[in-house]
């Protein structure tokens, strides 16, 4: 029989999608979470990761295998909450903010499911783009779309981003496709704000791009219905037009190029110790709902009822959960002539 250990160290690796943010999750060394994984690996005769020197992902096994240990996890938490009675001390009032977009796109249409879970929780939902001091503003957790690093808040991933550059087919069809990233100095581009600076991983490495273009707003949903309506080309989130993307109306420019691969969705929140049941449940559910393969990623544009969200429907007195995602500290922290265009090159 498989080691439950061993499948705690595999499920933070596939919620982290790094080792060494596993390592430091469950507090055991690098050397010892590759070692778990490569005898689970051995024992189960098959490959769960792929390994690059950049990254590493699930394979189809192990995506499959995920999915599955998830649900075993899930249940033992389910069983622990049961004899310890937390699933009965979550109400009052949970506070979050969130950033506008994907508050309504991502959180709001999912709130019913777990609202009527627990009866007793009220939710104040905050949307902003602007950043919230969490702590001076009383809030529970803060949903966070950025490069965190150290601090004393407390991160929890819940999914990876994937950024793209993307124009419409019409506005592609009247300007042409840029070859080249030095093309898009011949285009229309739509930064999210005045000045924003475009970070990007391609061929060559990393680079900082200072995108030119005639429209300034403070409003990353302005720059969503530009974009789209043909006005330019823009750096978007695949959670914020992916259902454009598989439709056609958007498509996407120089594939080559993506957005830093270390900007993450996260749950932070102040402190690890004394979680309240209420902020835990919470961010295991999004977990869940969202995971290292979010479903707006996948080909079909609804959707699909979670694992928690299915075994909701079959019963109404188990505490959903999910294995432990990966907790860090993070911080809380007009057109430009050509030779400020490209500003920094990493090899």
């Amino acid at each position: 029989m498989t080691n439950l250990g061993d499948l705690e160290v595999f499920a933070s690796v596939a919620a982290s999608g790094s080792m060494s943010l596993a390592a430091k999750e469950l507090g055991y060394s690098p050397a010892v979470i590759s070692k778990r994984i490569k005898r689970l690996e051995e024992k189960l005769s098959a490959r769960l990761f792929q390994r690059t020197t950049r990254q590493i992902s699930l394979t189809e096994a192990g995506q499959g295998f995920y999915e599955r240990v998830l649900a075993v996890l899930e249940g033992l938490e389910e069983a622990e909450d049961f004899v310890s009675g937390r699933a009965n001390t979550v109400n009052g009032t949970l506070k979050v903010s969130a950033p506008t977009s994907f508050g309504r796109m991502h959180i709001a249409p999912h709130l019913k499911t777990f609202m009527e879970r627990h009866p007793d929780l009220s939710i104040n939902l905050v949307l902003s783009d602007e950043f919230i001091d969490i702590i001076e503003g009383g809030y529970d957790l803060a949903i966070r779309i950025a490069d965190l690093n150290s601090s004393s808040l407390v991160a929890r991933r819940l999914a990876p981003v994937r950024r793209v550059l993307c124009a419409s087919a019409d506005y592609v069809a009247a300007h042409g496709m840029p070859d080249t990233i030095e093309d898009l100095k011949k285009h229309r581009c739509l930064p999210a704000h005045n000045n924003d600076i475009w970070r990007l991983e391609g061929p060559g490495g990393a680079l900082s791009i200072r995108p030119e273009g005639m429209l300034v707003t403070n409003s990353s949903e302005v720059i969503r219905e530009a974009v789209i309506s043909g006005l330019g080309v823009a750096l978007r989130s695949t959670w914020d037009i992916g259902h454009e993307l598989r439709s056609g109306k958007l498509v996407q420019v120089l594939p080559g190029y993506e957005g830093s691969r270390n900007v993450t969705l996260s749950a932070v929140y102040p402190s690890r110790q004394f979680l309240p049941a209420k902020v835990r449940l919470f961010i295991d559910y999004l977990a869940a709902l969202y995971g290292p393969s979010p479903y707006w990623e996948q080909a079909d544009t609804q959707c699909p009822p979670s694992a928690w969200e299915r075994r909701m429907l079959r019963t109404t007195h188990q505490t959903p959960s999910t294995a432990k995602g990966t907790e860090t500290p993070v911080t809380t922290a007009g057109s430009t002539g050509s030779t400020s265009w490209l500003i920094a090159l990493v090899r």
